[in-house]
């Protein structure tokens, strides 16, 4: 898919959140980490510790992913963007084979870099 040989660097940041979101609502959950998420990252969710680099974090995104046993939406609600900063306020609904039927709100603050990758995220779920 053409989509997916974007090159973030050459994107404005509203180009870069909007190609995100489109891979997430279509289920390219991890090529959309690839691509986004820069090696040097920082994750917290919900006041939980800090996942800190990418590998760790993506070994989030891997249980997450991999445990979806039927996607059934990820649906965009509203974005805010600032300076090298976005907020994705998104709603989810699937099953996951551990956690079981998942619907929630999630709002994602996301910091890019230079390099027109995420660089530090915040996440708030309401679940």
């Amino acid at each position: 898919m053409a989509m997916h040989k974007i090159d973030p660097k050459k994107l404005s940041l509203q180009e870069r959140v909007g190609k995100l979101n489109d891979m997430i609502v279509e289920g390219y959950f991890l090529e959309a980490f690839e691509k986004f998420y820069s090696d040097d990252m920082v994750r917290q969710d919900n006041h939980h510790r800090l996942v800190v680099g990418k590998d760790a974090c993506r070994s989030q995104e891997e249980y997450l992913v991999t445990g979806i046993t039927e996607f059934r939406s990820a649906r965009v609600k509203n974005v805010v963007y600032g300076n090298d900063i976005s907020v994705v306020e998104w709603e989810f609904d699937y099953t996951h084979e551990v956690h079981g039927d998942c619907k929630y709100s999630h709002i994602a603050i996301q910091q890019w870099n230079c390099d027109g990758q995420i660089i530090n995220e915040i996440i708030y779920n309401n679940n």
